[in-house]
């Protein structure tokens, strides 16, 4: 069962859409709001404690992430996630993510590899805790280091368009049960191969890992699609 967060928004330094954006987008990834739940422009305001023209701004910025979508008739909800969206969306972390770790694991400089270690220390803790939440923005950060130590920045831009669509699928898969491998273990392997400069052990790496978390989204999206 899924905790109720709270989603109120507290002073803070930046503006009301971007926290309001931060905390619905957090929602849809936690599966607070399921996929098919009608998103109400007038419930949101209320819940967030924000106008609903702020709300508005944060649904059009989240159906452009691909997290939202507009039925005719039955207004914004949450988008539904298939296995077809999310084969392709692995198929391209695959290409992707497999060059840039093999560059990452040549090119890293100390200061890099020690760097990068804290972002995997980050996701570590996150599993201890079992936050959900904190283990996916940490390992977006941590792939996020791994794109830009590689110098592959065109990549890492298109793997942002498609972030919030991981960010879900990688929640997804973090509770699953059915793992063979802990993930932050997945990703300690591909951090150890980027330290020891081994740019194959890395791609490898790189491989396990996604390969293994495609075949468990497919089975639960496949389950929920019945």
């Amino acid at each position: 069962m899924v905790t109720k967060p709270s989603l109120k928004i507290e002073n803070a330094p930046i503006t009301l859409r971007e926290l309001a954006l931060n905390k619905v987008r957090q929602a849809i990834i936690s599966g607070y709001f399921k996929a098919g739940d009608r998103l109400i422009e007038r419930t949101l305001s209320e819940e967030l404690g924000v106008s609903r023209t702020v709300v508005r701004e944060v649904i059009r910025y989240l159906e452009a992430e691909g997290l939202i979508e507009n039925q005719a008739k039955k207004g914004p909800m949450v988008a539904l996630l298939t296995w077809e969206t999310a084969e392709q969306i692995y198929d391209i972390r695959l290409l992707l993510e497999q060059e840039a770790a093999y560059d990452c694991a040549r090119l890293a400089t100390s200061k890099e590899k020690q760097a990068l270690h804290k972002k995997l220390q980050r996701i570590g803790r996150a599993s201890q805790q079992q936050d959900d939440i904190e283990r996916v923005e940490a390992s977006q950060d941590f792939y996020e280091a791994i794109f830009r130590i590689s110098r592959h920045t065109i990549a890492w831009e298109i793997v942002q368009r498609l972030n919030s669509r991981i960010s879900r699928l990688r929640a997804l898969t973090l509770r699953s049960h059915e793992r063979q491998v802990a993930g932050f273990e997945r990703m300690s392997r591909i951090y150890s191969a980027i330290e020891n400069g081994n740019p194959e052990l890395a791609k490898e790496a790189v491989k396990q890992h996604l390969t293994e978390a495609a075949m468990l989204a497919k089975t639960i999206l496949l389950s929920e699609e019945k």
